[in-house]
This record gives C-alpha cells, sequence and structure tokens, in this order.
C-alpha cells in the first residue's frame, strides 16, 4: 500500500510547471472555471457544504496520504463525498416527506441509520474515485480499500465495495471530474505569471496549498470570522447567515482569498499589486479579498493586518451579497 519506491516518487514530485501553457488555453480555462462557478453558486442547495466538516476533512486528508495520493486527488475525494452526500441528504429527505404526506408517518429515523451505516463505505468509495481521475500517481485498489476497512472492523466484500462506488457514480450521474478549488488556485498564479506578476512559483504554490488545507480544516471558524468582518457585526441574523452560503462555497473567492494571503505572509512588498491583479482576472473586488486574507490570517496568526493596512478602502463588495446589517 505504502511501498517506500512509491513515497520516494511522490517526495521527488517537482509539482506543476508554471509558464508552459499558451495564453490562449489559458483563457479558455479561466472563462470555463468562472463559468462552472456560477454555475454551482446558481444552484445550492440548502446542505451544501455540511460535509466538509474538519473531522471528515482530516480523515480524508489523511487516508490520501496513507496512500500517496497527489494533492488534487485529495480535494477531489473531499469535493466527490460533499456532491454525494448532499445529492443523498436531499434525496431521502424527498423520499421522507413524500411518506409523510402518504400518511405513513416519518421515515426519517431509518433514513437516516442508512446514511450513518455507509458512510465511511462511500467516502473510501470517494477516495478511490480521486484516485483514479489523477494521471500520474497511485490508484487506490479494491484490495488496498478493502485491506483499510478491515482494519476499521468492517467487514465489506469486493462486490460491496464496487457497488459503493458504481452508487456514488449514478448519483453525481457520472460526473465526477468537476474543478477543485485548486484548480482555481493553479490556474490563477499561471495567468498572474503572464501578467508579469514575477513571484517565487514553487514556495508560493506550496504556501498556497498549506493554506488551501488549513482552510477546509478550519473552514467553520474562517468563514464566521469573514461574515462578521462583512457585516461589521458580532451577531449575524440567521437571512445573513442563509444568504452567507453562496460566499462559502465560492471556489474563484476561496482561491484569490489564498494566494492573496501567500503572497501577504512571503511577499508582503508584493501584496498590493497582486490583489490588485486578482481583482482584475476575477472581478472580484479588492477589499472582498482583503477581507477574506484578514479572515484567514486571524485564524493562522491572529493578525488582522491586510484588513487594518487598507481600512481606508471604499465599501465591502461582500456586503451586498450578505443584506444590510440586521
Amino acid at each position: 500500500m505504502g511501498s517506500q519506491a512509491q513515497a520516494a516518487s511522490r517526495c521527488r514530485d517537482p509539482g506543476p510547471a508554471f509558464g508552459s501553457v499558451a495564453p490562449e488555453a489559458i483563457e479558455d480555462a479561466l472563462i470555463r472555471l468562472a463559468a462552472e462557478n456560477e454555475q454551482h453558486l446558481s444552484v445550492l442547495p440548502e446542505e451544501a457544504g455540511c460535509f466538509r466538516e474538519p473531522r471528515i476533512v482530516e480523515f480524508m486528508f489523511l487516508l490520501a496520504d496513507q496512500w500517496h495520493l497527489d494533492q488534487a486527488a485529495r480535494y477531489q475525494a473531499v469535493e466527490l463525498l460533499e456532491r454525494f452526500m448532499t445529492k443523498q441528504v436531499e434525496q431521502i429527505s424527498k423520499s421522507s416527506r413524500r411518506h409523510c404526506e402518504q400518511g405513513g408517518g416519518s421515515s426519517w429515523s431509518s433514513l437516516e441509520d442508512q446514511i450513518y451505516n455507509t458512510f465511511v463505505l462511500r467516502l473510501v468509495s470517494c477516495v478511490q474515485l480521486a484516485s483514479k481521475l489523477s494521471l500520474h500517481y497511485n490508484r487506490v485498489t479494491s484490495d488496498v480499500a478493502l485491506k483499510f476497512l478491515q482494519s476499521l472492523k468492517y467487514s465489506y466484500t469486493k462486490q460491496e465495495l464496487l457497488e459503493s462506488e458504481l452508487a456514488v457514480l449514478k448519483a453525481l450521474h457520472f460526473q465526477v471530474n468537476v474543478s477543485t478549488p485548486l484548480a482555481y488556485v493553479e490556474l490563477l498564479l499561471e495567468v498572474l505569471g503572464y501578467n508579469g506578476c514575477l513571484l517565487p512559483t514553487k514556495p508560493l504554490h506550496q504556501m498556497c496549498i498549506e493554506l488551501l488545507d488549513f482552510s477546509y480544516l478550519a473552514r467553520d471558524a474562517i468563514y464566521d470570522t469573514l461574515l462578521k468582518i462583512t457585516i461589521e457585526n458580532s451577531a449575524p441574523s440567521k437571512l445573513q447567515v442563509a444568504k452567507f452560503l453562496t460566499v462559502k462555497e465560492d471556489f474563484m473567492l476561496l482561491a484569490v482569498g489564498i494566494i492573496s494571503t501567500s503572497v501577504f505572509i512571503l511577499n508582503p512588498g508584493h501584496w498590493k499589486q497582486v490583489v490588485e491583479h486578482l481583482n482584475c482576472i476575477t472581478g472580484i473586488t479588492s477589499q472582498s479579498i482583503r477581507e477574506f486574507s484578514d479572515a484567514v490570517l486571524k485564524q493562522v496568526i491572529g493578525s488582522t493586518t491586510p484588513r487594518q493596512c487598507c481600512r481606508s478602502c471604499g465599501t465591502k463588495a461582500l456586503e451586498q451579497r450578505v443584506g444590510p446589517l440586521q
């Protein structure tokens, strides 16, 4: 499962090769990602984000590391599980409502048990699928997955494992190769390079990955801080919290925030320039980018430096998405 040769191969990986893609291809990719992000935000279910709970994410990250998967596969696995479980909850809720309307009483408890009893199996299936989407790293075989499940005292068969994988694929209509926040980050770094931002790409990319990991593991704290910064109130209303879901699910905002924070940590002298470039590239206001960096840094080191440095900048664009003070 984790031979020394595999581990060494993973450690020698040079990472993405920035500066080797034609500008036209980068522009097309950026337009596609922006459209994909907008489409995702336009159809958000109420349950969106519920299965990116820190303990789940940490478990999946550790499992991906144990199986020597690349960074992209780790995020892909988390997003696959999030999308699959959200659809499961939606479908089960609809079934439960129909059951009640037909006078059969609520069957939510038994349906909840069904989700709980198969959750780890589905999680492993999502990691397996993510490993198969990666072109250069290890694929998690059924034998490896079964051995892991058996170590947790589960007694699934290979057939049940295959059926679980198929269940995930069918629920997602086989649309599993969806862009993760890492894809947004790497594409934006590529664009910054072509726009003349001469930054040390490899250390910046590595810092972005570390902060992206952190943003997944401290998601609730970061976005809770960002919401309070945006509305300038430590007690947001239920309506403001509900409207903030589109902010929490915005991968483009997450990507520009991660890059901005990384630059502020590594090259603070270039920070304002990079924020302006990110604003021009994505249309996300400089103020929104600064506020996101502020929220991340407050969780990482307890600092609110970006916002303090730019306190005199204009009104907060994110506030338009959250609503006025209640």
